[in-house]
């Protein structure tokens, strides 16, 4: 016999939406689904006070919750909610006028691994780059190319998951990362003249 908590974890996220639309108790179970993976977006996004974060991820599932009948069963919900996040993110840092970055040391070398094209270039590199620099390279980088480049290297979505949460063409998802990997690879090579 299953628990609560792991029935919740065998169901499809649109078999949890329309439990919630049915019982709004039920919506716990997308809380429990998405805390994590929300909270850590919220996080590698650049919000880097824990409390703020918090309230702004209280805010993601309160406007979930309220807009959750507009969601189409059709869409994968998680795009869906991810856009949400993005959305009261993005208003965040507007209202804040900043945008602080905060990647872990680890997530840095994760990335450098990602958008190196040559692995035995790879090991040189990083070896050349402190966590610091990397971190530098991705703050220069403007809000558009830092998006894409957190959803798929941190977030590991696909083309099409980032085309839905940003609004934008999959072709311009492809050109805005190729694009970033460039730049931060530019802004690594400066660094050292």
């Amino acid at each position: 016999m299953f628990t609560r908590g792991e029935q919740h974890s065998l169901m499809t996220d649109q078999e949890l939406v329309a439990g919630a639309i049915a019982d709004k108790q039920a919506f716990a179970a997308i809380v429990l689904r998405y805390e994590a993976p929300l909270l850590r977006y919220i996080i590698r996004l650049g919000c880097k006070d824990s409390c703020a974060a918090e309230d702004l991820l209280q805010e993601i599932f309160i406007k979930t919750y309220i807009h959750l009948n507009e969601y189409d069963p059709f869409l994968q919900f998680s795009s869906w909610i991810y856009r949400i996040a993005h959305n009261e993110i993005v208003s965040y840092f507007r209202k804040e006028k900043r945008r602080p970055s905060v990647l872990s040391k680890d997530e840095l070398l994760s990335l450098f691994e990602n958008i190196s094209d040559d692995a035995d270039q790879l090991t040189h590199e990083t070896l050349q780059h402190s966590a610091k620099e990397i971190q530098g390279a991705l703050d220069r980088l403007e809000p558009k190319y830092r998006d894409v480049i957190v959803l798929k290297f941190f977030e590991e979505k696909s083309y099409e998951e980032i085309s839905d949460i940003l609004l934008i063409p999959q072709g311009t998802v492809a050109t805005l990362i190729n694009r970033s990997k460039k730049k931060i690879k530019i802004y690594l090579e400066n660094s050292y003249q």
